[in-house]
């Protein structure tokens, strides 16, 4: 006997699922990101996960194998991006120290959870910038379970006493060239061999980019965050490695002693920046460095909601960044600076994920903020031409919304009320709106002849 309706390769790969359904909508708001302007009366088809047209004011006829989703005047908007997620600190725990301790099975088992629940709220493609490993991005790229596209940078990589270091002042156990005691965010390396090594395996094991701790940082137990980590030529090693990799480097750096450590030695992205001065960050748009800000991340901590969830010496360092964070934005949307969207949430405090956007319309108009969210991150990663916009060719991630966020951008915030739909490479994951079903999961295929 033979099954019936076979997809290719699925006596292989039991959850293989047919190709995107093609959809048509129509009287459609359009966000033009690059422009910052809505297009209204439009259509737009969709087949096999791909945007097919865009047609603005159009009397284009219908295709009559589509599925016909009339907007209504809705707006569509590109999926968004989040630039500096921890896939690997779940949630189910009481305290930061257990955000990243964790045995592999406890963490990897509740990721796909936590990945559903960001592309719910219409995340469809993130970069995890210390944690997330191969296994987990196949697994969403493959259709095992529901998530947002994945960039991962692997483990981060830490100098001994570094922001990737964990250990307590107390801990004596020396670890060299590696993981330490279940440590799922960093890889410890010292000198120049141990960081070309330790870039190479993470190149090895399907790192998109390299992440490495270039200060101190709040979560961590025993460095201040004015410390500086890896020297000059460390640095230098690790992004000559990268680079011969086709790949970059991305630190995470507070201060301006750090900021300008890391981008002096070739790192081309920064990690939060929260004091960053006028004069660096017109460092960092010459250089065209990109900076993720991650300010709702400390926000959260700093909330009467979360009280005790940080240890004592994290949250003297988290009350320090929290009040710096808002000026840097400005100062860097001053300089020109190429701002990413990043949330940097852990544990159960990832459900404040779209926070971020009213934290940054605080200071920055809602375009900026939506094309942190959405252009920026896709040309950092090198995808600028493929994700990120609403256009000809590029990947079917679209946000069906009931608001125009180039009015109010906070819109994202309450997606309950607001984020109708969540379509990813043409299926929609996510549906608050009867006329537009999901079509994600996996048709029953175990019928025989």
């Amino acid at each position: 006997m033979t099954p019936s309706c076979q997809v290719p390769g699925s006596h292989i790969k039991p959850w293989a699922r047919p190709k995107a359904s093609k959809y048509c909508f129509i009287n459609a708001n359009v966000l033009d990101m690059e422009d910052g302007v809505v297009y209204t009366d439009s259509l737009v088809i969709t087949c096999n996960g791909k945007i097919q047209s865009v047609s603005i004011h159009s009397s284009k006829s219908i295709p009559v194998d589509a599925k016909v989703i009339d907007c209504q005047g809705r707006f569509l908007c590109p999926g968004l991006f989040d630039a500096h997620v921890h896939l690997c600190a779940v949630p189910g725990f009481n305290d930061l120290s257990k955000a990243f301790g964790n045995p592999n099975d406890v963490h990897l088992l509740r990721q796909p959870y936590t990945a559903g629940q960001m592309l719910h709220r219409g995340f469809t493609s993130i970069r995890d910038c210390g944690g997330a490993q191969l296994a987990m991005k196949e697994a969403i790229e493959d259709g095992v379970f529901p998530g947002p596209r994945m960039f991962i940078s692997g483990h981060a990589l830490s100098q001994h006493g570094g922001h990737g270091d964990l250990r307590a002042s107390h801990d004596q156990i020396q670890c060299c060239g590696g993981t330490h005691n279940n440590n799922s965010l960093g890889r410890l390396c010292n000198g120049v061999p141990e960081c070309m090594a330790a870039v190479r395996e993470e190149i090895r094991c399907g790192a998109d980019f390299i992440k490495i701790m270039g200060s101190g940082g709040v979560a961590s137990p025993t460095d201040k965050l004015e410390h500086l980590q890896f020297t000059s030529a460390e640095i230098q090693a690790m992004v000559e490695c990268a680079e011969n990799a086709g790949t970059f480097v991305t630190a995470h750096a507070y201060t301006v002693k750090a900021i300008r450590h890391c981008i002096d030695n070739g790192v081309k992205g920064i990690e939060h920046g929260n004091f960053l001065d006028a004069s660096t960050a017109k460092l960092m748009a010459e250089k065209n460095v990109y900076l993720t800000p991650t300010l709702i991340a400390y926000a959260q901590m700093a909330s009467d909601q979360w009280k005790g969830y940080l240890p004592p010496e994290s949250q003297a360092k988290n009350s320090q960044v929290l009040t710096s964070g808002l000026q840097a934005l400005r100062t860097a949307a001053d300089a020109g600076v190429t701002m990413c969207y990043g949330s940097d949430l852990l544990g159960p405090l990832g459900s404040a994920q779209t926070g971020e956007f009213a934290l940054r319309a605080k200071v920055l108009t809602p375009l900026e903020v939506l094309r942190s969210a959405t252009i920026n991150p896709a040309k950092m990663m090198g995808c600028g031409d493929s994700i990120g916009q609403i256009k000809d060719g590029f990947a079917a991630d679209i946000l069906i919304l009931a608001a125009n966020p180039l009015e109010d951008v906070t819109v994202f915030d309450d997606p309950e009320k607001y984020v109708l739909g969540v379509m990813k490479d043409g299926r929609v994951y996510k549906s608050r709106w009867n006329e537009l079903p999901e079509d994600w999961e996996i048709p029953v295929r175990v019928k025989y002849n």
